[in-house]
C-alpha cells in the first residue's frame, strides 16, 4: 500500500473507527459511528489491559480502522513517549490483525482535551478521571475531519509484528520486534 502526505490512497469504507490516547498508566478510547461522522467517548483503560479490551471493542464495533495519537514535541521531533506510542501500536496491530492501526499527530490533544472539558463546565480536579478518553475524542475526530476532506485515511500504517519506523528527527535501527 503506497502512501504519500500520510494518506493512504484507498478509498474509506463504511464502519466504525476507534480512536487511542496511549499512556504508561491510562488510555482513553474513543468511537464513531458507523459513517465516521462524530466521535464520542467510550472509556479510560488500564494501561496494563488495555489492548484486550480495545481488541473486544474493534470486534463488537466491527471496527474499520484504529487510530492511536502520536504525542510529537511540538518542534515535530519524538521523545520517549512517541516511542512509547509506536510499540504499543505495534502490539495493537499485531493483536487486532487484519484491521489497520494508524498512528496520528496527537501535539496539543491533551490541551485540547483539557480547554473542552474547561469549556464543559468540569472542575479541573476532576479532568484526571476523563482527560485520556477527551483526548481520544480528539485525536479521532480530527482523523475523521481529515477523512472527509480528503477520501483518504490519514497518518502512518502500523505494520503488524514489527515496531514502524520513527518519522523524521529519530534514530532506529530498523529490526524487527518479535512479539
Amino acid at each position: 500500500m503506497s502512501t504519500q502526505s500520510g494518506h493512504t490512497h484507498t478509498s474509506v469504507v463504511r464502519g466504525s473507527r476507534l480512536g487511542v490516547d496511549h499512556g504508561a498508566v491510562r488510555v482513553g478510547l474513543a468511537a464513531s459511528d458507523p459513517d465516521g461522522l462524530v466521535a464520542t467517548p467510550v472509556g479510560t483503560l488500564e494501561a496494563a489491559s488495555s489492548l484486550a479490551r480495545i481488541a473486544a471493542e474493534v470486534a463488537e464495533r466491527s471496527a474499520a480502522v484504529v487510530y492511536v495519537g502520536l504525542p510529537r514535541h511540538l518542534s515535530g521531533a519524538e521523545g520517549a513517549a512517541a516511542e512509547a506510542a509506536r510499540t504499543y501500536a505495534g502490539a495493537l496491530a499485531t493483536s487486532i490483525a487484519p484491521v489497520p492501526v494508524r498512528l496520528l499527530d496527537e501535539r496539543m490533544s491533551t490541551v485540547s482535551a483539557h480547554q473542552a472539558l474547561h469549556a464543559a463546565g468540569r472542575a479541573g480536579r476532576r479532568h484526571r478521571q476523563v482527560v485520556d478518553q477527551a483526548a481520544a475524542v480528539v485525536i479521532l475526530q480530527s482523523a475523521l475531519e481529515a477523512e472527509r476532506s480528503t477520501g483518504l485515511r490519514p497518518g502512518e500504517l502500523v505494520e503488524a509484528d514489527r515496531i514502524p519506523a520513527p518519522g523524521p528527527g529519530t534514530a532506529h535501527d530498523g529490526e524487527t520486534t518479535e512479539r
